[in-house]
């Protein structure tokens, strides 16, 4: 019988951006979109940031992170790629939650982009005002 290496699937959101997460044993090779994450992620911050979760848990090195992102722009991709990989771990042990849940990686961000509004020049800005 083959040993079937465990799947560990997860979803994050940021802004507009929804990235879906595949967690496996592995040598900490992080894909996304079928790229490099240094690759794709072109700021060092963004990186930091997606890789943030795995090393709060000490797993850097032992899981394969392969996700497919789509929507907004790199900062919420990787806003939701980090969601992602966190909720992701909690699937693998539930004795990462502590290490995980107060730097606060399982907080869902729902800022977005507020709609114009008619009758204004955007969401909240007006035309400017003239007595006369």
């Amino acid at each position: 019988m083959a040993t079937e290496t465990m799947k560990f699937y997860a979803t994050g959101r940021r802004k507009t951006a929804v990235a879906r997460v595949w967690m496996y044993d592995g040598d900490g090779t992080i894909t996304i979109n079928r790229r490099d994450a240094e690759q794709y992620l072109t700021r060092p911050t963004n990186l930091k940031i997606v890789e943030q979760p795995l090393y709060a848990t000490n797993t850097s090195d032992k899981y394969d992170v392969w996700c497919t992102v789509k929507g907004g722009g790199l900062s919420g991709q990787a806003g939701a790629i980090r969601l992602g990989i966190a909720r992701a771990l909690l699937r693998v042990s539930e004795e990462y939650r502590d290490a995980l849940k107060a730097p606060g990686y399982f907080t869902r961000d729902a800022r977005k982009k507020e709609r114009k509004k008619y009758g204004r020049k955007g969401a909240r800005a007006r035309f400017q005002f003239s007595k006369r």
